[in-house]
């Protein structure tokens, strides 16, 4: 990139366009001098950032912002004569990632690695949420950064999308509400969050260059729906562009998605900005309303100004970008002065992640095995991850932490005891496979030295599962009082999850089998741990243990919070945000998915546009019909539905009453503790149009859902959800509108999306709100249709 003229600015200059106010509590930006003293080419600089060490941009410009905060994503590019900074951009979601160690310092800047998305969002508890990213938010303000590049919140459309772990569920209104609680808890510490991926980012697969093929129907209802409730309620400071295409326009060069949709029909004022390397074309970018450009590239500053100078950018649509992110500079703790501690309050963070990874996990089944009796002391763990904890996915994604709590230090910490024979056989196991793997990776790079970084920093698969004899399982089986068997999954970026990673491998299940027909023999029983980033295969075997619980990926306390849940210390009340199929297959979007393509992993952006159907291209084509609406409505068996969690105590729900206040109308439900045991509820509140089968609309969609406090035995709450009756509408396409048709609809309330406690009645006048008819397909699909 060619190398800024503002060096020749003086420091009178640097008083006159950023001063503080008259109260001196807070800097401000004179955005009016500012823009008088750059130069197009000045501008150009501004909005692409500083570019990527080992990739592209000006170096001296990267070296410079890399030392602000080591190990993060990027910064803005800084206007140093104007007084303006680089503004310190690191990634998320499961927490703040830098480095954890920096040259010549002695010091270390961990980072708390609190829970994966997917099970942040189990918790259906937007007050815990809220917490956390309270949480990380001090991190990123203590550690110097000033935007958390998260949260992400694109919609589970395929149970084998490789990002899924990081996605909060297949359902809109929880992905939202979700995503509003984590960004209002980050942003309370005056730093930014940068909500992602928008929009229908939902495969991993040549995610580059992938065209998806959206109705606008399904768009609004479905992949936008979320990303418009969490920016009305919590105003994110920046908006990040997804990688693809949707309908044939890159998202980050479409003004209809980025100007039309999020700013005149949102309302949203903040910057947006792309993912990194995202989209092709500079000057388009600008002129879509893109701000920013990550990390920043030679090509792009070339385009936006011979852009500007022939006329296809007008330097208008290039100044309001400029504006925009002195906006973003303006608030951020950097301009602001503040100083940072590089000493977050990680023991106290720790408690966090260790109480909302527990409120997370979902209980599956349970057959009078959990919580562990008092008897049960010794346990007998089986299982590659009972040793070796997954904590979080790869990629931007993860977390450089301190430690993570294993499954057997977890046990060791609650008073069990775990035989060392056992441990032992696991770690010489252990070592011997990781030998192995790294002496393949280390061949493959020889032989690919272009690739050879992106196969070092790729996720190490698992290794199979380590088999015992029928005699050394019985010997086990007598020293100790129960058995648990650990299944585990690796999440990450880049890459799509293959068909096998859904189901079970011949060594799981040969473990799985053998474990549990030795143990029921010695009158001990079996429970299976799910230490996974997304939905496996459990209709074929979950009836073999006792009890099963799936953790997700718990962050760094994960092994603490599992033994929470077994000991009985914290009930779980977790519950599923997305469906569990039968097979994969089984979900309608499987037709057009890529399952086990070449991912075309292309970092920089460098590949072309193909026509390889699912690859190239995606078909939509069921429509809104995601996950449980599709299940549901089309009466397809799932092994658990959306929804669902057992407890270790029972509820009771009574005096369910809807109230219509003005153009909304409340839910009551008196939720009440029948079991023995403490435990929490979470109440779901679906709808069922009128004559929806007719009129092409789900059996039912949930619009809103309460969680109860923690509940004693026979303690009861009344939870009140509100929906208003705009919420009630789906979009029509032919009269680009949102339209409530007018008729009686029905409020379910459930304890899952097929477990309806109650249905109420009401009717419901007709609305319409016309909207931009923006964003059609250009290619005909075959859309499902009930």
């Amino acid at each position: 990139m060619k190398k800024s003229v503002l060096f020749l600015a003086t420091a009178a200059l640097v008083a006159g366009c950023a001063t503080s106010d008259k109260q001196g509590s807070k800097n401000t930006i004179n955005q009016e001098e500012v823009m008088s003293k750059l130069t197009l080419e000045d501008k150009a600089h501004f909005v692409i950032g500083t570019g990527m060490a080992g990739f592209s941009g000006n170096d001296a410009v990267i070296g410079a912002t890399r030392s602000l905060v080591p190990g993060a994503a990027g910064t803005t590019y800084p206007l140093d004569s104007l007084g303006i900074p680089a503004v310190v951009l690191a990634d998320g979601p499961a927490g703040l990632r830098i480095d954890a160690k920096r040259e010549g310092d002695s010091a270390t800047y961990y980072c708390t690695h609190f829970p994966i998305g997917t099970l942040l969002a189990s918790t259906w508890n937007t007050e815990l949420i809220e917490q956390v990213g309270q949480a990380i938010g001090e991190e990123v303000k203590e550690y110097g950064a000033d935007v958390l590049l998260a949260p992400a919140l694109n919609i589970m459309r395929n149970p084998l999308c490789g990002r899924n772990f990081e996605y909060y569920s297949e359902d809109p209104v929880v992905a939202g509400k979700t995503a509003a609680a984590y960004i209002t808890g980050v942003q309370k510490n005056d730093v930014g969050t940068s909500i992602k991926h928008f929009a229908a980012n939902n495969q991993e697969t040549n995610r580059m260059n992938n065209d998806a093929h959206i109705s606008q129907r399904a768009l609004r209802e479905i992949y936008l729906k979320g990303f418009e409730i969490a920016i009305k309620e919590s105003q994110p400071w920046t908006v990040m562009t997804s990688y693809n295409y949707i309908n044939g326009v890159y998202t980050s060069e479409s003004k209809n998605l980025v100007t039309t949709i999020l700013r005149d029909e949102w309302g949203y004022e903040g910057t947006v900005m792309t993912d990194w390397f995202g989209g092709k074309d500079g000057a388009k970018q600008m002129w879509a309303g893109n701000d920013m450009l990550q990390p920043g590239k030679a090509e792009q500053f070339d385009s936006i100004v011979a852009g500007v100078k022939s006329g296809k950018l007008a330097e208008a649509d290039l100044d309001r970008s400029v504006k925009r992110i002195l906006n973003l500079v303006e608030k951020s703790p950097r301009f602001q002065g503040y100083k940072y501690s590089n000493k977050p309050d990680l023991e106290a963070h720790a408690a966090v992640t260790r109480q909302s990874a527990a409120e997370g996990m979902v209980l599956m089944k349970n057959n009078q095995t959990l919580p562990f009796a008092k008897s049960i002391k010794n346990v007998a763990l089986y299982g590659n991850t009972s040793y070796d904890f997954i904590a979080g996915g790869t990629g931007s994604g993860n977390v450089n932490h301190a430690y993570v709590v294993s499954l057997l230090d977890g046990l060791k910490n609650g008073g069990y005891v775990v035989s060392d024979e056992l441990k032992n056989a696991y770690a010489t196991y252990a070592a011997e496979c990781k030998a192995k793997v790294e002496a393949e990776i280390e061949a493959a790079a020889k032989k690919d030295p272009k690739n050879a970084m992106l196969l070092r920093f790729m996720p190490r698969p698992l290794p199979a599962e380590k088999q015992f004899s029928a005699d050394e399982l019985a010997q086990q089986a007598a020293a100790s009082d129960i058995a648990v068997i650990t299944l585990g999954r690796i999440s990450g970026e880049f890459m799509d999850r293959k068909a096998a990673d859904f189901n079970l491998s011949d060594s799981e299940r040969q473990l799985l089998q053998q474990v549990c027909e030795v143990y029921h023999k010695a009158g001990k029983q079996v429970v299976v741990l799910l230490n996974i980033g997304g939905v496996i295969e459990t209709a074929s075997w979950k009836e073999l243990p006792d009890a099963i619980l799936c953790a997700w990926q718990a962050g760094q306390e994960g092994g603490n919070s599992v033994v929470d849940v077994l000991s009985g210390k914290q009930s779980p009340s977790g519950k599923f945000t997305m469906t569990w199929p039968v097979k994969f297959t089984d979900a309608y979007s499987s037709k057009n998915f890529p399952i086990d393509q070449d991912p075309k992993i292309d970092m920089m952006n460098q590949g072309q546009k193909g026509n390889v159907k699912n690859v190239d291209y995606t078909d939509y084509e069921e429509d809104i019909y995601v996950g449980y609406r599709y299940f549901d409505s089309f009466d397809v068996p799932v092994s658990y539905p959306f929804g669902f969690g057992l407890s270790y105590t029972t509820f009771e729900y009574s005096n369910i009453k809807i109230v219509e206040k003005g153009d909304a109308f409340e839910i009551s439900v008196k939720v009440k503790n029948t079991g023995k045991l403490e435990g929490k509820e979470v109440v779901e509140l679906y709808i069922s149009a009128p004559d929806n089968k007719a009129a092409n609309k789900p059996v039912k969609e949930l619009k809103a859902y309460a969680k109860t406090k923690l509940l004693a035995p026979d303690e009861s709450e009344t939870v009140t959800m509100t929906v208003k009756a705009a919420d009630l509408a789906s979009f029509d396409e032919a009269a680009s509108a949102w339209v409530v048709a007018a008729g009686e609809y029905q409020f379910l309330v459930g304890a899952s999306s097929q477990d309806i406690k109650s249905v109420l009645k009401a009717n419901v006048k007709g609305q319409q709100t016309k909207v931009n008819n923006v964003m059609k397909p250009q290619t005909q699909m075959n859309l499902l249709k009930r």
